[in-house]
């Protein structure tokens, strides 16, 4: 991102979701900052100004921060909340027979490459930017009333990543169905096209022979390996559920897309299935 406004909205939600992946409310955050001398102060002011938004959108308190001088500019949070003890979301308990819920589009690693590489459109850097600056706040309080067997938040190990994560945990395997699964306008096209950012090729190396990619076409299995930033989070619920679910999310006039991406079945021989 260019602009320090919105680099400080992007990762002050990143930052943020990790508490929502837990089923908590954040309440105080703590800025941390690396800024090298060479660059204006407004600068770090603006990028502090994007977070202090989010911050205060999330209903958390802002209580100071930690700064040192480096090379490039870094910012992020330190975010404290709550959560009841019996409604905390872990990253296992997936059973056989849950539904996947995603709530946010895949691929915002490949659009930021289209970005560097000038190709992306102003709609689609748009649309990434709204979902990356978005907190993960209405789909967390759209599930508070429905058992949540598992949840995490989809970021740098890419969907795929983090499937394993909870399938592993969790002793089952997820069937995905990559066709079913929201990615960004413009994404396939740029995956198609090979602009695929570096560490997409670290994730895939990580799930190396955790993964039956089940023929889909190459493409498809780069954006799901796809890092993402300030991504969504991943649900796992009872099939009973999905349908009232999906209206609770709707009723929320969310920013981003919502999908049901694939099901947990029994553990096989690999803990992710594509089809």
């Amino acid at each position: 991102m260019d602009d320090p406004y919105t680099f400080g909205q992007i990762a002050a939600a990143n930052a943020l979701s990790d508490v929502y992946a837990m089923g908590g409310e954040p309440k105080i955050a703590l800025n941390i900052v690396g800024f090298p001398n060479c660059l204006d102060p407004s600068v770090l002011g603006e990028i502090l100004a994007g977070g202090a938004d989010k911050v205060k959108e999330a209903g958390a308190v802002l209580v100071g921060g930690h700064s040192i001088q480096d090379d490039e500019p870094k910012y992020g949070l330190c975010v404290s909340g709550f959560v009841h003890p019996d409604k905390i979301y872990k990253n296992f308990g997936c059973k056989p027979g849950d539904m996947l819920i995603l709530t946010k589009q895949i691929g915002s690693g490949i659009i930021n490459t289209a970005v560097k590489a000038e190709m992306a459109s102003e709609a689609v850097v748009k649309e990434v930017v709204t979902a990356m600056t978005s907190l993960n706040k209405k789909a967390k309080e759209a599930l508070d009333e429905f058992p949540v067997h598992a949840c995490t938040d989809v970021t740098g190990f890419g969907l795929l990543g983090h499937c394993i994560e909870m399938a592993e945990a969790s002793q089952v395997t997820f069937e995905l169905n990559v066709r079913d699964v929201a990615y960004f306008d413009e994404a396939v096209s740029y995956a198609r096209m090979g602009l695929v950012p570096a560490g997409a090729y670290r994730n895939r190396e990580y799930a190396e022979g955790k993964i039956d990619d089940g023929g889909v076409e190459e493409y498809f299995t780069d954006l799901l390996y796809d890092p993402q930033t300030s991504g969504g989070l991943l649900f796992a619920v009872e099939p009973r559920y999905v349908k009232i679910i999906l209206e609770s999310l709707e009723k929320k006039q969310m920013d981003t897309k919502v999908s049901v991406i694939g099901t947990v079945t029994e553990k096989g021989d690999r803990l992710i299935r594509l089809r």
